[in-house]
């Protein structure tokens, strides 16, 4: 007995689990918010019917059906099942294919808005918070600037300029929706700056760089994180009113907003025209608000549940 006992006294306490990892805890934090489980459910599906739109459609998004103009859904009398959403006046291209190929243009808008925004508003806010002075005045004063402005007003000045198209309406976006990004960064790198892991990084003689996006960058995500995946639905709404107004995406472009000003003659005729797409800008912004907002519960320990 005794050597058992000095065996088990040499072998010491078992070992502790592994702490959870940060995914670990935001996936565990997101799974107990229902409605941000269905909104990313969603989100991934409208994701999957972008990529895989060359198969899922049925006909061209661009090319006409000549003698099938303006015909209805599919379950509405006259309605095709060959063309189950209907289509449009343009020749009668086909709605469906129209929108799933739309869902690849606005996606595509929206991550691109968000990437763009997200990496300059990264080094634009750590270098106003490092360096500080008369850098951070001209570089917060310069993002007031931007947000004194109505985010369509501006939007829709820079397309004027540069010419509407695709990429200045990404161009647009991405400088309407910059300052949020640039504050968000600034605000929590300050924050951390004072922090004791930061002296004692300065003391040991970390260099600046390092110090910016290897020990201060990764503690300023959380809330970086939370803002781009809603500033995807803001870039799709932005993009969308623009296609609207004409200054976004050009015709035939499947672009959702440019399909609703294209609809904008037959909404007593041909309601469907601009029905689908609308519905289609509604759900993908509702999916992705409902998991952004599960995300920031998730990734905010005051909002976490006990």
């Amino acid at each position: 007995m005794a050597a058992d006992t000095g065996t088990a006294a040499e072998a010491g306490p078992a070992p502790s689990a592994a702490p959870p990892t940060l995914l670990a805890e935001t996936w565990d934090g997101l799974k107990q918010n229902r409605g941000a489980v269905g909104g990313l459910v969603v989100l991934v599906l409208i994701v999957l019917t972008a990529v895989f739109a060359d198969f899922l459609a049925p006909h061209s998004p661009i090319a006409g059906n000549d003698g099938h103009e303006l015909l209805p859904p599919a379950w509405i009398a006259g309605g095709d099942w060959r063309f189950p959403l209907g289509t449009d006046a343009s020749n009668g291209r086909d709605m469906l294919s129209r929108i799933l190929y739309g869902a690849r243009y606005s996606l595509g808008i929206g991550l691109s808005v968000m990437l763009v925004s997200v990496l300059l508003g990264v080094v634009l806010g750590l270098v106003a918070a490092f360096r500080g002075g008369i850098v951070d005045i001209v570089l917060m004063r310069t993002m007031d600037l931007i947000m004194s402005i109505p985010d369509l007003v501006l939007a829709m000045v820079i397309v004027a300029i540069l010419q509407p198209s695709l990429t200045n309406t990404i161009v647009a976006v991405t400088v309407v929706f910059l300052p949020r990004y640039v504050r968000i960064v600034r605000a929590t790198a300050l924050a951390e700056l004072s922090k004791d892991y930061v002296t004692a990084a300065r003391v040991v003689g970390v260099g600046t760089l390092r110090l910016m996006f290897v020990t201060v960058l990764p503690n300023c995500l959380a809330p970086l994180i939370v803002q781009a995946t809603l500033g995807v639905s803001d870039a799709i709404l932005e993009a969308a009113a623009l296609g609207f107004l004409g200054m976004g995406a050009q015709p035939p472009s499947p672009e959702w907003g440019a399909m609703l000003a294209d609809a904008r003659q037959q909404l007593q005729s041909a309601p469907w025209i601009a029905t689908m797409p609308g519905l289609a800008i509604l759900v993908t912004v509702v999916a992705i608000n409902l998991f952004g907002d599960g995300l920031r519960d998730a990734l905010d320990p005051k909002l976490k549940r006990g």
